[in-house]
């Protein structure tokens, strides 16, 4: 596709999404993030050094890889999602013209928007709201309801709809390239990565590198939650902790030995993410969560 189809593309989603948002302009100092594993390798390379030598963050299409299901072509589920939600506007489009994943933080989470997919995160710009998108709840639920920065009434729909922290978000579409050298206000790390060959690499990115509280949970408050994704999973996690607790780096580890199926892996994060995360006045284990169907893409 040439640059000029490309950007019709764009425009047409964009367009689309705009028509369908109601509701009053959001607070302009809101900012998308896009959560990430910073310590797992893409098609062999560390992903940091990938996206700095690439010097672009790349969706699903492109990378072939998530930290949710893998339903990224022709056809498949994220396929027919996008071409549901743009109207058809990406249908022939390449992978890289395809718009990014994150998540609006209008909880304003040191941790970032949507946690459950990865430790890190980049912070946006302000820039990058006139061109993204949003939509609640995740578009794997089939939404019918969208937002665009001027009309954003996803944020009191989010608001009243009580559930669980790892499910608590507004999915944002980021449509064109997004660099981290123009359109990251900072890539934001665990500390637990301080000193390590993530922390190396995130500073050859060309944005600022930032630390939030971190996520830490003991073996012994793991145990407290076997209903949670299940007792194997928990028993998974208590063999994986180093000392008695699981972090970012001790679960980037496990799932990079490659000795345990990738999804059971994923399950222990979800409990870190959910059980170890920091406090904030509005952050984990302080609203009752509500019976939902847990997102497929996580």
């Amino acid at each position: 596709m040439d640059p000029a189809a490309s950007q019709t593309s764009r425009a047409r989603a964009l367009r689309h999404i705009a028509e369908l948002a109601s509701g009053p302009p959001m607070d302009k100092t809101l900012r998308v993030t896009l959560n990430f594993h910073p310590d797992r390798p893409l098609h062999g390379r560390p992903i940091l050094d990938a996206i700095a030598e690439d010097g672009v963050y790349c969706s699903q299409f492109v990378t072939g890889t998530s930290n949710g299901g893998l339903t990224a072509h022709p056809g498949g589920d994220r396929w027919r999602w996008e071409s549901r939600i743009f109207d058809a506007a990406y249908d022939e489009a390449p992978a890289h013209e395809r718009p990014v994943y994150g998540a609006l933080n209008f909880r304003r989470k040191p941790v970032g928007g949507a946690p459950r997919f990865g430790s890190a995160h980049f912070r946006l710009t302000a820039a990058t709201l006139e061109r993204t998108t949003f939509c609640y709840p995740d578009s794997f639920l089939e939404p019918a309801d969208f937002g665009v920065a001027d009309r954003m009434g996803l944020i009191e729909l989010a608001l009243a709809d009580r559930q669980d922290d790892l499910d608590d978000y507004i999915e944002a579409q980021v449509h064109g390239p997004v660099r981290p050298d123009r359109d990251v206000e900072a890539l934001v790390l665990d500390p637990c990565y301080r000193g390590t060959p993530v922390e190396t690499s995130a500073r050859r990115l060309g944005c600022p590198v930032e630390w939030h509280p971190g996520f830490r949970l003991g073996a012994e408050e793991l145990r407290r939650h076997p209903g949670y994704r299940g007792q194997e999973y928990v028993d998974l996690g208590t063999r994986m902790a180093v000392d008695g607790v699981l972090d970012p780096h001790v679960v980037g580890a496990v799932a990079r030995s490659g000795q345990h199926d990738p999804q059971a892996v994923k399950k222990v994060w979800h409990y870190l993410a959910r059980f170890g995360a920091p406090r904030s006045a509005d952050g984990p284990q302080s609203r009752a969560p509500r019976a939902r169907k847990s997102h497929a893409r996580s």
